[in-house]
């Protein structure tokens, strides 16, 4: 009885089998806590991307209303590069897109797709073209248009 009570008392610690399942389990919840955070980061940023194009539309609405037309790029162009691409008069002062938005919206993924400008000859309507990385409310992922008449 003697040597089992010393032998016993020795013996203190966890087993390699023991250890090795508490690691297993930890790198599972660790993969799953993963997963759910690259889904929480792209639905922030395809919101971020609605916000951009609903900010964007707003401006365009505002220079309509200042102008009587839409901005008008000389080709289709990304969002950036029309900003002050055309200006209007209007009484004595001119009147460029960059006056209602400060500064034009980028694409919240590095080196993702970017936002594309296109206006109809005279300014009469506009376009945005965005994408979306998953479903977001009703809209499904991809490519997206926006328009006088509202996002589809």
């Amino acid at each position: 009885m003697k040597t089992f009570l010393k032998r016993s008392g020795v013996l203190k610690g966890f087993t390699l089998i023991e250890l090795l399942v508490v690691i297993a389990i930890i790198g599972i919840l660790a993969s799953i806590v993963l997963a759910s955070l690259n889904t929480a980061r792209q639905k922030s940023r395809d919101a971020r991307r609605l916000a951009d194009i609903k900010s964007t539309q707003l401006a365009l609405e505002l220079f309509f209303d200042s102008c009587g037309k839409y901005p008008e790029p000389f080709a289709a162009a990304t969002l950036a590069s029309s900003m002050n691409s055309t200006v209007c008069t209007v009484g004595a002062t001119t009147q460029a897109l960059s006056l209602y938005l400060a500064t034009a919206p980028a694409n919240p993924t590095p080196g993702g797709a970017t936002y594309l400008y296109t206006a109809a000859a005279g300014g009469a309507t506009y376009s945005l073209t965005f994408s979306l990385e998953g479903a977001t409310g009703t809209m499904a992922s991809g490519a997206h248009t926006a328009s006088p008449s509202g996002i589809n």
